[in-house]
């Protein structure tokens, strides 16, 4: 019976794209090695000519093949180079787009188990690892078997003693470089480890600069990444001082120089005894670094080409992370009313993050979740625009199942507005006609006003058309405001607010609530609060608690129940 076929490996599969250009390279690189030979051929051939007192055309002949020889192996090196890294840049190119597509399919809980600094350096570090395998690996391969090959053939053609005599330092080279590589599987992984630990380090300690500042924590803080970065010499300078020993023994033996002697000693001694001819000893110190040039060149390259594969495996990990599904047939929802029924969702198999879930919000109408931290109320925000699915359940829109509409349907008729801001490095006007690209000035400036950000950005110092990060620095409450001006904007029937409010003082949160309220109309609202007092008229609060609703109603009524929203209130007003 036979088996399954195997999977290609992670290399393999990244570079399938490429691999007409690669072959291509590599056949050029083959003719280029093969010429190669030619000129130290004709060297021991114009030696037998002269030693033999021979024509002198056939010398003049041979001169003339070894230069045409040169002329090609230059061009087939130039040519082959060109192609190689003509793919290398164009599998770059394409693997970053492929990552950053998948990654935008990626439901958010994927990210959660991920740290920024990993991610970074699957992005940008192990594509441009690559490098090393396509651009140089598979030449640089291809002339380590023809040039070697050839030499041999053309060894064998004038004495089959010839051959074990040059092969004798390319054993015991390999030999050492074999034994230089015992277990490096392991000792890549914790390196490779170490690293993404730095990294992760290095992310956290810029990322909390401000918090640790504030705290006086600087020095414990940095005391852990400079932990880090010691941890990781110590392993790397463990691992690497044990191979240097073999690794120069290889070095030494695999040298042009060291070939050329160990040739000579043994064609000169194997001539003496009459076993080979003078020429043929000529032969065989001549092409002896033709031998072993290429494995030394192929062991310089071996830690690149390890880490590259190494590399290639993170990004089809990455590749192959689950992705919200899109559905074949498209359904568009009738009108815009929301169900949520019986859903259950989770970061991950044995992290629940909601339970049980049923909440209808009707068309034109205000609902606020609240709870306690943890309580789940930011995830079931994130299930309506399927920033995650539930792993049980499921949410209707119009009708539809949110899996059934086409991502493009959903995102212009549900809109988000996140409680971590990020605006992109443009101008104010494009972070805020992101979605409405089409719009004009007047229209922008509209809806900053009803955002409540329009005189900020009028004294900005080029006003909407300030970069942001470039010319100015918003704050968080300027940035969330800018936020919000972009949802209202791209006008979805279905906004949900995920603490948008919480960078905002009272004055402008107060204006904010007014405007929104102007605003929503017959539009739905998802507000997910911290401050009770911006959700005091919705029509329907949900108090979340360990991921259930345990009350719903308006506040006049859950103020009555006396429950945990009526414990939050009180506690709101006393901190007041």
């Amino acid at each position: 019976m036979s088996g399954a076929a195997r999977p290609p490996s992670a290399m393999r599969r990244l570079t399938a794209e490429v691999r007409p250009t690669l072959i291509l390279a590599c056949a050029i690189q083959g003719v280029g090695a093969v010429a190669g030979i030619v000129p130290f051929v004709a060297v021991v051939e114009l030696a037998g000519l002269l030693l033999g007192d021979g024509p002198a055309d056939q010398a003049i002949r041979w001169a003339w093949i070894a230069g045409g020889a040169l002329a090609v192996r230059l061009f087939c090196l130039i040519a082959s180079g060109a192609l190689s890294h003509r793919a290398d840049a164009d599998l770059q190119l394409s693997i970053r787009r492929q990552i950053a597509a998948h990654l935008s399919r990626v439901p958010l809980s994927w990210f959660s188990r991920r740290n920024a600094g990993a991610l970074k350096k699957t992005l940008l570090d192990d594509v441009a690892a690559l490098h090393d395998v396509v651009g140089h690996a598979y030449t640089a391969t291809v002339s380590a078997i023809v040039l070697p090959v050839a030499a041999l053939a053309y060894l064998a053609w004038r004495d089959l003693v010839l051959v074990p005599a040059s092969l004798f330092p390319v054993v015991v080279g390999m030999a050492l470089y074999a034994m230089q590589f015992r277990g490096y599987g392991e000792k890549m992984q914790a390196y490779e480890t170490a690293l993404a630990q730095i990294g992760a380090a290095a992310v956290e300690y810029v990322q909390g600069i401000a918090v640790v500042k504030t705290f006086s924590g600087t020095g414990r803080a940095f005391s852990r990444f400079t932990r880090r970065a010691e941890a990781f010499l110590e392993m790397f300078w463990n691992w690497i001082s044990g191979l240097l020993s073999y690794a120069a023994a290889a070095d030494i033996v695999l040298s042009p120089l060291t070939a050329v002697l160990i040739a000579s000693g043994l064609g000169l001694s194997m001539a003496e005894a009459g076993w080979i001819t003078t020429v043929d000893a000529l032969a065989l110190i001549v092409l002896a670094p033709a031998l072993t040039a290429p494995f030394l060149a192929l062991s310089f390259a071996q830690h690149g080409v390890m880490q590259a594969r190494k590399a290639a495996d993170r990004i089809v990990e990455v590749l192959d992370a689950p992705v919200l599904t899109r559905p074949d047939a498209p359904r568009v929802p009738t009108g815009n009313r929301i169900v949520f029924e019986s859903v259950h969702a989770a970061y991950d198999d044995d992290r629940k993050v909601l339970s049980e879930i049923d909440l209808a919000l009707e068309p034109g109408t205000t609902t606020a979740l609240i709870g306690p931290s943890g309580s789940g109320k930011s995830t079931l925000a994130k299930l309506l625009p399927r920033f995650m699915d539930p792993v049980a359940g499921q949410i209707t829109l119009g009708g539809v199942p949110l899996p059934e509409i086409a991502p493009e349907t959903l995102y212009a008729r549900v809109g988000y507005v996140f409680q971590d801001v990020r605006l992109l490095r443009a101008s104010v006007r494009d972070n805020i006609a992101l979605g409405a690209r089409e719009a004009d000035l007047d229209t922008v400036m509209g809806a900053a006003r009803t955002a409540c950000i329009h005189d900020r950005i009028t004294a900005l110092p080029r006003g909407y058309d300030t970069v942001i990060g470039e010319d100015v620095t918003l704050s968080g409450g300027e940035a969330q405001r800018v936020t919000i001006a972009r949802a209202l904007l791209a006008d979805p029937p279905v906004l949900v607010l995920d603490e948008a409010l919480a960078f905002a003082d009272a004055d402008t949160s107060q204006a904010l609530r007014n405007a929104l309220a102007a605003w929503s109309g017959r539009r739905t609202l998802l507000i997910v609060a911290h401050d009770l007092a911006t959700v005091r008229h919705a029509d329907q609060i949900c108090a979340l608690d360990e991921g259930r609703i345990v009350e719903r109603g308006s506040h006049d009524a859950l103020i009555r129940q006396g429950g945990l929203y009526a414990r939050l209130w009180r506690a709101g007003e006393r901190a007041a």
